[in-house]
């Protein structure tokens, strides 16, 4: 089979829904309501994908969405018809997935019998509640917010949606746009305090000879910081592969990508610490220039009488709490959103288990 020239996966699922899956839809249950979309999962819905995504869990596939009582009723004839008469290709792709070795991955593969198709058929509470934890049409609780990695938010909040006949796609992606004003500025606060709590710790470790250790200091700051300009850009932060990539679309990235790109290739901790000072100084100015706050002074600072720059990153935070008038929000300990503290994919990649977590950090009754 020739490889197709590169078509993004949104616009291939696009396409693929009113070209080959909308007619047969319409034929095998005329007038029937649904929505139609590509989200969740897959570096496409995020916009980040090239032809390298192709080699799996890419390729013609989406999301159809029916009321419960039509899943039922038509579900499974719909994956069958599909599965009979979708073509075998779609613009030079594959529509059949086949398995691979790894558990629950398929890739694109020719076939000459029914296609193992990605449409997937479901309703939407079902959906939303496997890929957040709950159903945001029926509201967004504040453990909601907090037990939801950012990356989980970006994928029902970016993608596309083809048809939303159903009319629940439309609400609930409005709905997660973004966290409520003092959830925001809680959320933001921890991430100052995060930098706070290891700032000083780049030149403490290079003064005992440990290099390595300043270095790997300095890298969690340099995420800390790219997560931090995305969260003030009022935008979620995605996993760590497409965390670069993300950080590239915000308004501080020309200034920050060369500062923070020395950070990482100094071999010494000086250096290190110096575009380290130089790169805290610049988004302390970004976060006056959202005056969510009164202005916090922006210059470094030695920390005690040890002679490390560090920004005193605690100020932000206590100013950014200053401001929160929501008591639930006012009471919620400094650990914040799950994806602040928690660093496991298997944790974060499992709603259920990130909920876990969460309430037992933040004490936050479960609705």
């Amino acid at each position: 089979m020739t490889t197709p020239s590169f078509t993004p996966g949104l616009e291939l699922s696009r396409r693929f829904y009113f070209e080959a899956v909308r007619p047969l839809l319409d034929e095998a249950a005329p007038g029937i309501s649904h929505s139609a979309a590509r989200l969740g999962s897959g570096s496409e819905v995020l916009g980040f994908d090239t032809a390298r995504s192709a080699d799996h869990e890419w390729g013609p596939r989406l999301q159809l969405l029916l009321c419960p009582d039509d899943v039922a009723r038509h579900g499974a004839a719909i994956k069958d018809l599909l599965s009979a008469r979708l073509p075998k290709t779609f613009h030079g792709y594959p529509t059949h997935f086949a398995p691979t070795a790894e558990a629950g991955i398929r890739v694109m593969q020719a076939t000459d019998g029914p296609v193992h198709h990605r449409v997937d058929i479901t309703d939407p509470a079902t959906w939303f509640t496997e890929q957040l934890g709950f159903d945001p049409g029926r509201g967004v609780t504040l453990t909601d917010w907090l037990a939801t990695p950012t990356q989980r938010l970006a994928e029902v909040t970016a993608g596309a949606v083809f048809h939303d006949g159903l009319g629940r796609l439309a609400p609930a992606r409005e709905r997660l746009a973004w966290y409520p004003h003092d959830l925001w500025l809680h959320v933001l606060a921890c991430q100052w305090q995060r930098i706070s709590q290891e700032d000083a710790f780049v030149g403490r470790c290079g003064e005992v000879d440990d290099e390595l250790g300043s270095a790997v200091v300095a890298a969690r700051l340099v995420r800390d910081l790219m997560r931090l300009c995305l969260l003030m850009d009022r935008r979620y932060p995605p996993y760590s592969k497409w965390l670069g990539s993300a950080f590239a679309r915000t308004p501080q990235a020309a200034v920050l990508t060369p500062v923070l790109s020395a950070t990482l290739a100094a071999t010494d901790w000086q250096t290190r610490e110096h575009h380290l000072a130089r790169a805290y100084e610049t988004v302390a100015a970004a976060h006056n220039r959202l005056r969510l706050t009164d202005p916090v002074d922006p210059s470094t600072r030695t920390y005690h009488s040890r002679p490390f720059q560090v920004l005193r990153a605690e100020r932000f935070t206590a100013a950014l709490a200053a401001r929160i008038t929501d008591p639930a929000v006012r009471a919620l300990p400094p650990t914040c959103a799950v994806d602040q503290f928690v660093d496991s994919t298997d944790v974060l990649s499992r709603p259920g288990r990130a909920r876990a977590v969460t309430r037992a950090a933040t004490s936050v009754a479960q609705p």
